[in-house]
């Protein structure tokens, strides 16, 4: 009797010869599509660096609002324990006094708003404090800017904006003197 022979069966396979292409496609399609968030800090100008031979201008003690935030992230202002959502109106009287109360400034242009923080101050809290001191200029820049006619500082400055040599005058009347190393006041 003859032999029968089995006939071995070929396995079913995929073809993944193409496969690492389309994996390496989609890879890069992915790298160029995708945008990643980069935290780029706090953006302030400082002034530049005094000469070692010219002594920094004097400052009253009277001028300066100091603002201290602990480890914990407890505010001091003035020396006493506050919420930072008190820091605003605090700063708002300051710059605005004009000599009226002798807790405050002299004039808007003396006024100084001094933030100290401890070495481990949470960064939240120091960035809340900070918000809180631009918030108060922002607030008192849009009221110059509805004296003047506008909706708001928005306004203001779209349209100082809309011509490069227009000044904005409400920033030249009340500058934004913020300190983030405590100055020595006299």
């Amino acid at each position: 009797m003859p032999k029968i022979r089995k006939r071995e069966r070929e396995e079913g396979a995929i073809p993944t010869a193409s496969m690492a292409d389309i994996a390496f496609l989609l890879l890069i399609f992915f790298l160029v599509t995708t945008t990643i968030d980069v935290d780029t800090g706090i953006g302030m100008v400082l002034p530049p660096k005094l000469d070692e031979d010219v002594t920094p201008p004097p400052i009253k003690e009277r001028n300066v609002l100091k603002i201290l935030v602990n480890e914990e992230g407890f505010v001091l202002l003035e020396d006493k324990p506050s919420a930072v959502n008190l820091i605003r109106g605090e700063v708002i009287k300051h710059v605005l006094n004009e000599g009226a109360d002798p807790l405050y400034s002299e004039s808007i242009s003396r006024a100084l708003v001094s933030i100290k923080t401890a070495r481990k101050t949470p960064y939240d809290a120091y960035v809340q404090v900070l918000d809180e001191v631009w918030m108060a200029y922002f607030d008192m820049w849009d009221v110059e800017a509805r004296k003047a006619g506008f909706g708001s500082y928005k306004d203001y400055s779209i349209w100082v904006k809309s011509e490069p040599d227009r000044v904005n005058e409400i920033r030249k009347k009340i500058k934004a003197a913020i300190s983030i190393a405590e100055p020595d006041a006299r």
